[in-house]
């Protein structure tokens, strides 16, 4: 096409020489663009009206990926946001259930206490009951061992006939009336 330029701007410049229609080099030019300008025109309508057609249609695609991309990330926040919140909504339930839980382990813990401090009273009370009742029976054996020693020291001074008669008589009469 340059070519056919260049050959429309020297005739013009013959013509012009020659007393012809174009009388300038500016004239000429100007002549000689709008031609150019022409044939671009006519023979590049088809080519760049595909080439701004395809640019076009790649430019929609990406903005239809894009708006796409934006939706499902738009839903995937969504998502992982309602997941979030459920999960705190798990921690919160948990935490109560726990701190449920460590009340009813502390009343437990605090009445299996009491009931063991009540069976140790109950069993300290049973030693003192069980050591005091030793303690008496020790006593009464000494008591009446030290008063069998003293009624068997003294018992020889004391002793008459007439007392060891009336005891025989007593033991016979107890036997005999058993």
């Amino acid at each position: 096409m340059l070519g056919l330029g260049w050959l429309i701007a020297e005739a013009s410049v013959e013509a012009s020489e020659e007393g012809g229609f174009v009388a300038t080099i500016l004239e000429a030019n100007l002549i000689n663009l709008l031609i150019v300008i022409g044939i671009v025109v006519y023979f590049g309508r088809g080519f760049l009206g595909k080439i701004l057609s395809e640019r076009r249609s790649t430019i929609e695609s990406a903005l239809k990926d894009a708006e796409e991309r934006r939706q499902k990330a738009a839903a995937a926040l969504a998502d992982e946001q309602q997941k979030l919140a459920q999960a705190q909504q798990e921690a919160a339930r948990i935490r109560s259930a726990a701190e449920e839980r460590s009340v009813a382990v502390k009343a437990s813990l605090i009445a299996d206490a009491e009931v063991e401090v009540q069976r140790m009273r109950e069993g300290l009370s049973q030693d003192l009951n069980a050591e005091r009742e030793r303690a008496i029976a020790d006593l009464r054996q000494r008591v009446s061992s030290l008063a069998l020693q003293k009624a068997e020291s003294e018992l020889p001074s004391r002793m008459t006939d007439e007392l060891q008669t009336n005891m025989i008589n007593r033991s016979i009469a107890m036997i005999g009336g058993a």
